[in-house]
Order: C-alpha cells, then structure tokens, then sequence
C-alpha cells in the first residue's frame, strides 16, 4: 500500500512550478534535474525542520531562524543536511522582510547537498506558492483520470470485438507506449503485442540493445512465474525479492509510492539504486514489511526494472495460469490501473476458454432452440436439481447487464437474465443462495428442470415477498395442504373458471393484496404502485367476480386458485 502520508494526488515536477511566471521563482543553486518532483508546499522557520518534514515538500522559509552571527560555518551545512535527511524535495527562500538576498552560505550549501534552492521574489507569497502547487496536483490529477477512463473505455471495447484477446493486448500496449504478453499455464507465450522499449540507460559497449531486450523479455518471463498461482509467492527469483509479492498490487513502489530512505531499495532496479537523492520519507529505516497471506481467488501483481525497462506481471485467476505480462519504457501513475483493467477482461475471457462453460451453455441454448426438452440441455449446464432465483437492486434505477453478472457471479451461476426490473438466475441447488448487498431476493423450491417454469413463478412470489415485507431474502414455503388432496387438472380447471374475468395485471394485484393479508400499504410496495391504484384494482376485481373479498371464505377460495401456476 502507498504511504498514507503521500497525498492521493500525483506529484508535481519542479520544472512546472519554476515555469509559472505569476510567481517569479528563479533557481540559484542545486541540480537541474528535470525528474525532480514536490509533493506539497511546506512553511517552517524551525532552525531544525527536520521532525517537521514527511518527505517530498519544497519547505518555504523566510530565514528567520538564521542567527545573526551565523557565517559561512556549519550552520546552513547542518540546515541543509537535515531537509536532505527528511527526503525535502526543495528549498524556496524568501526575500523580504528578514533578508534582502539569500546567504552565501546557505546556496553553497544547497550546492554540496544537491538540494534544489529556489529564490521567491517579495511579490510572491508563501501561501501563493502553495496555491499553485496544488493547481498543478488538481491538473495533474484530472489528466491522468481523463487517461485512465480513455484507457478502460478503449479496452472494453476491444473485449467485444471479433478477436477480444489480441485486442485487448494490442490496445493495452499502445496505452502503455511498451509491449503486452499473454501467458499461457505452461509459460509459453500464447499472445502477443506491442514492441519492445527501449532501454532507458545507455547499454554500454560491452552489451547490444538486442542483448538488453533479451534480458528484458526473460525476467518478464521469470516475473510471470512468480505471480502465476501454481508457482509458490515464496519463491526467491532473483528480478523479484523474496516475499514481495502482494495480493492485488504491485510490489515495486512506483512513482506514487516512494521508496523512504533506509528501506531497501528493490533488487533489480537500476534506476533505485542510483539515485543520488533520498526518495521522499523521513529519512528513518522503515520498519520491515509484512506479506499479506496470499488469496487462492485474490489476483497477485509484481513488479521490477530490468536494463531500464519497467515490468510487471498480473496472475489471470487462481487455478488457470494464465498471466499478463507487461514491459513499458516507465511506470507513470495511472498506468498500473489500466493493466489491472486489462488483466480482470483477459481472466473473464481466458477463464471462459479454459474452463468451457461458455461453449457448454451455447450448445445448451442451440437444443433447446433446436427442439430440446429442459431435461435434455441441463446436464450441459452442470447441475440436476435447481432453484430460481428473483432479484430486484435496492436502488430507483433498473438493472444493468454488469450489475446482473455480478450478482450471478455473487452467487454462483452464469445463467441470468435481466428482465426489465427484475434479474432472473437460474442457480443449482447445492449452491445455497444468500442474501446479497444492494439487492431483495425471492428463491423457489428446489426443482427439476421440467418445473423450471413453476420454480420461476415461484421465485416471483417470493420477491414480491421479500419487497413488501422489506426483508433482503425470501424463499418460497411449499408444503402438504389441504390444496394437494384436489387433482392438479381439477384445480386448475377451477382457478381458470374462477378467474377468467380477471386481467393478468388484476390477478397478480388480488394475489399479492391477499398474499400480504389485504394491507393496501405493503401491497402498494410490492407491486411499485400507489396505494389509491391497489384500492381501484381490488374494487374492481370484487365488481368483476361479483364476491365479497372481505368474507374469509372468499379470500381462501382465491387463494386456493390464484396458488395455480
């Protein structure tokens, strides 16, 4: 997990601040090191800022704190020195009204300490500085939203297209500038796409571009069998410390978690152990950390740096061994959300060719459009007794495609339609149905597939149910009655009679206003209607039948004949 004490914002190149020319910030000393970034704007006029400091800021200081006698002694050597130890980014020195110039002292010694010293001219406020600073974070921020959400867009819809895999790897590696593999449980390369990057240092004479790239596509190779789920997390490969793999996230800090000094940095990476500078932090050894406890079902990611190209690796779901591989020129913030975008559709489309199901659903749908009975087509769909399952979200809006597959997936069947408001799921019985969030359920009895159309019925009882009860599950209670001594054709004989005058939208009004004891209220819920409409339809369904529904007699007649499918 990124440091909580790094803001959720990306950081700001120090290049950028220096280009404002409302503020008027001028460099006097330090390295010009174009990749050199601020994470805040801090003021401190302690003669020793560094408890003060999380690391990252450009400290603003106006130098009150310098004693009058200090000179060209170890005063500003030890100033300097401590904001270096704290991993300050900057230092903005401002004129006006303490000092009319900077020190001497205090540029030498930014110079020896390579600390970037920029002079703030007295039009400048401190609290201006900071203004801009986290304007330059809010557009940094939108732009790289605005790239994430044109990524995952681009990648959704090269899922849908004739050839989704290739597709999704082809735009994955344009979006990344870098090269996107596919690889397969054996650790072969079953795709493809992009090109290799180029190194980013130089390869020496001794080593040929074409001898890095080779280095690069055997550690991604190497990565990938770290983070594949039948190869232990211990393992000790060397392009991956031991023990860093994390469940869900990478396990080299990128740009948006920076390495505190005193940790170690990760093996592999050049551009760490280079450094010159502290990374942002306090400048204290950090505590060592702990592996999460890897998931059987949780996704795992690494990371790393090989001859100057980033890499990192994403498992496809446990138990299949496919795994994404990525190598990119950098690592910019947004770009581990849009791998992980790619790497949940390459699962879903991996898993559905892995596992077949999709195949044996599709076979399934043909019989039954071919002629086939029920009992047919549901070995296909791999169980023998079901239950049916109603759902309706909590929320005013209808049901959306995505939001049905994930309650099918919740609770543990490919097999839903969403049907206006209600998403159906046909669920086998041994997968036990269980409330879930944002949804009221309604469950059937258990069934065989030549009663699937009776269990959808009753899975509709249910739901009205649960909604009107305001309970989150429901399941429909069958059971022995004095209904079952009348033969089924006898009784449906005399529920049709019975209720011919009635209109299919009457019949489920009587039938859910009896189900609920003749509450206008809770029927009114139930149906999603106004209650005034509830008292209209039951008027005119005792109008039509010619009966008093409050005679109990009569209620328990029509309930015996409204129970008929």
């Amino acid at each position: 997990m990124p440091d909580p004490a790094v803001p959720p914002t990306p950081p700001v190149p120090l290049a950028a601040l220096l280009a404002r020319e409302d503020l008027g910030l001028r460099q006097i000393a330090g390295p010009s090191d174009p990749s050199t970034v601020i994470h805040w704007a801090h003021t401190s006029e302690m003669a020793d800022p560094y408890p003060y400091l999380l690391g990252g800021e450009l400290l603003l200081t106006a130098g009150v704190h310098i004693p009058e006698a200090a000179g060209p002694g170890t005063y500003f050597d030890d100033y300097v020195s401590r904001i270096v130890a704290a991993g300050g980014a900057a230092l903005g020195f401002g004129l006006a009204p303490v000092h009319d110039t900077v020190p001497r002292a205090l540029v030498a010694a930014c110079d020896a300490y390579e600390l970037p010293l920029l002079e703030v001219p007295p039009r400048t406020t401190f609290s201006g500085v900071a203004r801009a600073v986290w304007q330059l974070m809010a557009q940094a921020r939108h732009a790289e939203l605005r790239r994430v959400t044109e990524a995952q867009q681009s990648l959704a819809a090269a899922a849908s297209r004739p050839d989704p895999v290739p597709s999704v790897l082809r735009q994955l590696a344009q979006r990344l500038g870098g090269r996107a593999v596919l690889f397969g449980p054996d650790g072969t390369e079953v795709a493809v796409a992009g090109r290799d990057p180029e190194e980013s240092p130089p390869t020496g004479p001794e080593r040929s571009p074409r001898d890095a790239d080779r280095e690069a596509r055997e550690a991604l190779r190497r990565l990938a069998g770290i983070v594949r789920p039948s190869t232990p997390t211990t393992s000790t490969t060397p392009t991956a410390p031991a023990g860093s793999i994390q469940p869900g996230r990478p396990v080299s800090p990128g740009p948006s978690a920076p390495v505190r000094p005193g940790a170690p940095a990760p093996q592999g990476d050049s551009t760490a152990a280079a450094s010159p500078r502290p990374a942002p932090g306090r400048g204290r050894p950090a505590p060592a950390a702990t592996p999460a406890p890897a998931s059987p079902t949780a996704p795992t990611s690494a990371t790393d740096t090989v001859a100057g190209v980033r890499l990192a690796a994403y498992s496809l779901g446990a138990g299949r061994g496919f795994v994404l591989g990525v190598a990119a020129p950098r690592r910019d913030p947004g770009d581990h959300t849009i791998a992980s975008v790619a790497a949940v559709l390459l699962s879903l489309l991996t898993g559905e060719h892995q596992s077949g199901s999709e195949a044996a659903r599709s076979s399934a749908l043909v019989r039954v459009l071919l002629g086939a009975s029920a009992e047919d087509v549901a070995p296909l769909l791999g169980g023998g007794r079901w239950v049916v399952v109603h759902a309706r979200p909590d929320t005013p809006t209808a049901p959306n495609p995505v939001a049905a597959s994930a309650l099918g997936a919740a609770l543990g069947s490919p097999l839903i339609d969403v049907a206006r408001d209600v998403v159906r799921v046909l669920l086998p019985a041994e997968r036990e149905p269980g409330p879930q969030p944002g949804w009221t359920l309604g469950v059937s009895a258990v069934a065989g597939p030549a009663e699937w159309a009776v269990a959808d019925a009753q899975a509709g009882r249910a739901l009205a149910r649960a909604r009107a009860v305001r309970a989150g599950l429901v399941r429909y209670g069958a059971r022995s009655a004095l209904a079952d001594l009348v033969p089924e054709a006898d009784a449906e004989a005399h529920a049709r009679a019975l209720l011919a005058p009635l209109a299919p939208a009457l019949t489920d009004t009587l039938r859910t206003w009896l189900s609920l004891h003749g509450s206008w209220d809770r029927t009114a819920v139930a149906l999603d209607v106004h209650r005034n409409t509830v008292r209209q339809r039951i008027a005119k369904c005792a109008a039509l039948l010619d009966l008093d529904l409050d005679d109990p007699d009569v209620r328990m007649e029509l309930w015996f004949a409204l129970r008929r499918p």
